[in-house]
């Protein structure tokens, strides 16, 4: 898959998952959020109003810190695939 092919596929990623009026699991949002980070390049601080979930989501992007930006828009494509694709 090239470049482009794979940042339109992630950007179709999201745009499903911006859609999505449902609440997600926990750890499905904690993975969204850190491969989003990561593969938008966005580091900035966590920004909720509770600690414990600026924990949570600084936790989420330590796991995701070893993988490249591009393995990152994967990871988040193969995750909102597989999410709709079990979902009863």
């Amino acid at each position: 898959m090239t470049s482009a092919e794979l940042d339109i596929k992630f950007r179709e990623a999201v745009d499903r998952i911006n859609a999505h009026t449902e609440p997600f699991p926990a750890d499905i949002l904690l993975k969204l959020y850190a491969y989003y980070k990561k593969a938008t390049n966005d580091y900035g601080r966590p920004k909720s109003r509770e600690p414990l979930i600026n924990a949570f989501k600084t936790n989420a992007l330590f796991q995701a810190e070893d993988i490249s930006q591009d393995q990152a828009k994967q990871q988040y494509i193969d995750l909102v695939n597989n999410y709709f694709l079990y979902r009863k």
